[in-house]
């Protein structure tokens, strides 16, 4: 009879057992480190990411493209003039400036 109590223990014990660990490795595939929550919120950096370095690399093409035109290979001289203006703060005498 004792026989039978251990066995009708076990018979509980054992699904319970395998439930529980079903349910942990589901848990961890969903929400672990590398889960499918993980995987979503990489995925949104990863596209936040790229939208700053398309501005990043926008910005380094104007910055290339102005140096370039103030280089002494090639001079552009409307470049200059604005950026001596800006600099120095001054503007020619026929000018009217609005502030």
């Amino acid at each position: 009879m004792a026989s039978r109590r251990r066995r009708a223990g076990y018979g509980l014990v054992f699904p319970l057992a395998l439930l529980g660990f079903g349910g942990y490795f589901v848990f961890a595939a969903v929400q672990g480190e590398y889960g499918v929550f993980r995987r979503v919120e990489l995925n949104a950096e990863r596209q936040v990411l790229l939208a700053e370095l398309d501005l990043l690399n926008t910005q380094t093409d104007r910055m290339r493209d102005r140096t370039r035109r103030l280089s002494d290979d090639y001079l552009d001289l409307d470049l200059l003039d604005e950026r001596a203006r800006v600099v120095l703060g001054v503007a020619r005498g026929d000018e009217i400036i609005v502030e």
